[in-house]
């Protein structure tokens, strides 16, 4: 039960959505966009946030959408983790799913619920950076479409108003070489210590990380080091160590060094089985 009264609206299309945004705003209420609402629901009843008003977007057709072409797979911001999961169309997305909370809360969070969320892990950011995807966003002037790393930089920086409405992954990467793992303190579903997910393209090492800081990221700096496949495996996990964007992050599930200590296994792992054609 959530304590207190809200607005609550359900528009059926994406310019409805967003008249419903800016009315509530000039009545003075600050409303948020709902996909899947895990999340939000979770954060009204623990009384961490109190929004005024809240904007279900899972009636939108274009936000609930998701299709596979040849060009590639389209998923709307409202498809569920454990929809994304069971389509088997994209390996390394769909495990990332499937390692988020348990499969109850899979078949609620949705995937424009995870990229926009509070928590800070995100993971199903990790394959949209390495894919090179694209993703549709409407607001104010319509709707655009533009890379993934554009707008997302450890978390989504939309215009105010905005809201996601689809992914939309190139196709080779659904059947590129991948590699994923998580390493969690306690439970499979626990929050992760360490996450990394990576695609080959062209033979090509692509990498990117959860946990490890206070932000999910891809390094360009530290794929450079991992590449080099002219020097030991040891000496690239130890620059690429050194290549991390900020300070690793330390809280009750780990501290920074060890996440660190597990990382370096992480990469030896990975680039030692990429070495021996097991990947």
């Amino acid at each position: 039960m959530i304590p207190f009264d809200f607005v609550y609206c359900r528009p059926g299309t994406l310019m409805e959505a967003y008249e419903a945004y800016t009315l509530l705003r000039m009545e003075g209420k600050e409303p948020v966009y709902y996909a899947g609402g895990s999340e939000t629901i979770t954060m009204c009843r623990a009384g961490s946030i109190k929004p005024a008003a809240v904007i279900d977007i899972k009636r939108i057709p274009e936000c609930t959408l998701f299709a596979a072409g040849d060009e590639g797979l389209h998923i709307g911001a409202a498809c569920t983790l454990n929809q994304i999961k069971e389509s088997k169309l994209f390996p390394l997305l769909g495990l990332c799913c499937g390692r988020i909370a348990d499969h109850t809360n899979q078949c609620r969070i949705t995937l424009g619920g995870n990229l926009c969320g509070t928590i800070i892990y995100r993971e199903t950011s990790l394959p949209l950076l390495l894919s090179e995807a694209r993703i549709s966003l409407f607001g104010g002037g319509g709707m655009r479409t533009v890379p993934f790393q554009k707008v997302f930089h450890g978390r989504m920086r939309l215009e105010p108003g905005e809201f996601v409405v689809q992914v939309h992954v190139p196709g080779w990467a659904l059947k590129a070489p991948w590699f994923h793992v998580k390493h969690t303190a306690n439970e499979k579903i626990d929050y992760p210590v360490v996450t990394a997910a990576a695609l080959w393209k062209d033979g090509i090492l692509r990498i990117a990380f959860s946990g490890v800081c206070s932000h999910p990221f891809r390094s360009l700096k530290m794929e450079e080091v991992l590449n080099d496949c002219s020097k030991p495996v040891s000496d690239r996990v130890e620059a690429a160590a050194r290549l991390l964007p900020e300070e690793p992050y330390s809280d009750a599930e780990a501290s920074g060094e060890y996440r660190l200590f597990v990382l370096k296994n992480v990469l030896q792992e990975l680039l030692e089985d990429w070495a021996n054609g097991k990947i």
